[in-house]
């Protein structure tokens, strides 16, 4: 493979330099690259190994964690290794900008499309297992996921919107509304404020680049406003 700066420069973000170099670029390589002439496979094989390896390790650190019962800890899991949470995690560590692409993915955005984030950050931890094992994996867990795990204890394991919705019928209270406030840039990189209130108790506002993003994001803002 010949020297690609961005993967030079990425590989000093997650502070792992790749034996075999080539696991990287087809970590990175996404299908439209090349458009169909490429030499290098794209990264949808790494994908569906970096997802179990990504599974596992947040099943072990939420096991050590926790006492909870299977449904919770199954909870705690989904909200770790959801698209949404992988795309976040790229983010953090600079993947976009180093991604293999076609030129007409680009001008759509690709480089900050949530599916294509968190598929890339999925192949990126296959890579990093094949390279240098579970512990290569899980440095980059450790690094790019913590601001995740943070938020997942302060909300008790659970995805904000079924943690706020459960609050609020605790309280007596009916579901949680949702509503558009704003949308704002172009088609291809949307930017979605949702507002979200609860009768008696308040409402709150989240920015995400998807509506679900938003939802969630306002929602975990409610709750850190709630009595508890």
């Amino acid at each position: 493979m010949s020297e690609n700066p961005q993967f030079t420069r990425l590989q000093k973000r997650i502070g792992y330099k790749f034996t075999n170099d080539a696991l990287l670029e087809r970590a990175m390589t996404h299908r439209s690259y090349g458009d169909g002439r490429r030499m290098t496979a794209d990264n949808e094989r790494l994908e569906f190994l970096g997802d179990r390896v990504l599974g596992l390790l947040t099943a072990e650190r939420i096991f050590a964690a926790s006492n909870a019962k299977e449904g919770e800890l199954a909870r705690k899991l989904n909200s770790l290794v959801r698209k949404e949470a992988c795309a976040r995690a790229a983010r953090r560590a600079g993947l976009g900008d180093a991604i293999l692409m076609s030129q007409a993915e680009v001008k759509q955005g690709g480089r900050e499309k949530i599916s294509i984030l968190g598929d890339v950050c999925e192949a990126l931890m296959g890579a990093l297992y094949l390279d240098g094992g579970i512990d290569a994996a899980a440095s980059f867990y450790e690094l790019f996921w913590s601001e995740e795990l943070e938020g997942l204890d302060k909300l008790g394991g659970k995805d904000p919107k079924t943690e706020l919705q459960e609050r609020a019928s605790a309280l007596g209270k009916d579901n949680p509304l949702y509503r558009v406030k704003e949308r704002s840039g172009p088609d291809h990189k949307p930017v979605f404020i949702i507002t979200v209130s609860v009768d008696d108790i308040g409402q709150a506002d989240g920015a995400g680049t998807s509506k679900k993003d938003a939802e969630r994001t306002a929602a975990k803002l409610l709750l850190e406003m709630m009595p508890k």
